[in-house]
């Protein structure tokens, strides 16, 4: 009969030897990252798409797809827009929201709006933009434009600037639509691209690059 231990599929009858090494370098400690928002609390998010008004193109380019949340520091109560793109996390919008700041409504859409920003600090330096927010229904879009108009009374009184009260009875009307905008709407093509009126859902856009 063949010696079994000559057999390497034969089981072993003896303990086996299994070496242990202990890492050089040990990665004990986890490294924080700032994001600059641990002093504040969000107070209203929603997942939207952000666009921007390229003047120099005359046309809306896409920022990025993320949560856009409104933040509210804590010592100072001010409350700012941050955006974030998903999976890269980059900033596509930063700002303080003024009591100047009006959601104009988008030509031909009920769950987008249309703002102007002085000073954007999603880049340095910071510039001056007009943004576009689109939302996934109109009921998300009207969710919105509460939190935002809350967080511009706020802001206001905090400056002691004098703003109207949130939700007041003058509301944002629609822009008036143009005659070729009315021909447009009449033959079943999309909404023109202009400064206050971002792509709709469904037509090419043109992403920003990253």
């Amino acid at each position: 009969m063949a010696d079994p231990s000559s057999n390497p599929l034969a089981p072993k009858t003896e303990e086996e030897h299994d070496p242990h090494f202990e890492p050089v370098i040990k990665l004990t400690e986890e490294v924080e990252t700032k994001t600059n928002e641990e002093d504040e609390t969000v107070i209203f998010k929603l997942r939207s798409k952000l666009f921007r008004f390229d003047i120099g193109a005359n046309e809306w380019k896409e920022r990025g797809t993320g949560e856009a949340r409104l933040l509210q520091h804590k010592e100072t109560h001010k409350i700012r827009l941050v955006m974030r793109r998903e999976k890269t996390l980059k900033v596509c919008a930063n700002h303080l929201i003024s009591a100047d700041m009006r959601l104009q409504p988008n030509i031909g859409s009920d769950r987008s709006w249309v703002w102007k920003v002085a000073a954007d600090y999603s880049e340095e330096p910071p510039t001056a933009e007009t943004l576009a927010i689109r939302f996934a229904n109109a009921d998300l879009a009207g969710q919105f434009k509460k939190a935002f108009e809350d967080a511009r009374y706020n802001n206001a009184k905090l400056a002691g600037s004098a703003a109207s009260a949130p939700h007041a009875a003058d509301e944002d009307k629609p822009e008036e639509t143009t005659e070729s905008e009315s021909e447009d709407e009449a033959e079943g093509n999309p909404p023109r691209a202009t400064e206050t009126n971002p792509p709709a859902a469904g037509t090419e856009e043109k992403s920003r690059e990253e």
